[in-house]
């Protein structure tokens, strides 16, 4: 297994890469929202010789909209990996599974070279979703021991924690494998 990180605009610019062979860097939410720290964390991974992948907080409503903002502002690197967050809005709302997969669909229509994963915790997983479509894969959150999630699906990453940070592994066996499966887009 292959560790790795996420971050937001809550972390620093400069994060710590030391032992990790990706990160998710979150670039946009709804149609509004882009991090500003994006550029300075994409940089951070990339000079670390990181996988990359970028994602967006998914909103109800305006799906096409949604992804094209997205698209629009996620870097576009061959070997980058997109990802949508599907979870409880601060609202406390949430996209439909209609929604989810219409958003999968199209970042994929818009990006046909990219993987595009659906992130969810496992409540959403096992709870809310009914139609199993992940994309080119799961990233699933379920805080437990890094790599054995409590759900039978297979997954292509496991956020295991967010103490101190949001930490995750990817079902991979070493850093090429997961390049290469990446670039296969």
């Amino acid at each position: 297994m292959l560790h790795g990180i996420d971050v937001s605009a809550y972390q620093p610019t400069d994060y710590d890469t030391d032992g990790s062979s990706f990160v998710f860097i979150k670039a946009t939410e709804g149609r509004s929202y882009v991090n500003p720290r994006l550029s300075a964390q994409t940089r951070t991974a990339r000079d670390a010789g990181l996988v990359v992948g970028f994602y967006h907080f998914l909103w109800p409503g305006n799906l096409t909209a949604q992804a094209e903002y997205f698209v629009k502002h996620a870097p576009e690197k061959a070997g980058d990996i997109l990802a949508v967050d599907w979870e409880t809005t601060s609202e406390g709302t949430h996209a439909t599974n209609a929604e989810k997969d219409l958003f999968i669909r199209k970042v994929k229509d818009l990006r046909p070279s990219h993987k595009v994963l659906l992130y969810a915790n496992r409540n959403y997983w096992l709870n809310v979703d009914v139609t199993s479509y992940a994309g080119d894969g799961l990233w699933i959150a379920d805080y437990v021991t890094a790599g054995k999630p409590r759900i039978k699906a297979k997954w292509r990453f496991h956020q295991y924690t967010s103490d101190p940070h949001d930490k995750n592994v990817a079902a991979f066996a070493d850093k090429a494998a997961l390049r290469e499966w990446a670039e296969e887009g």
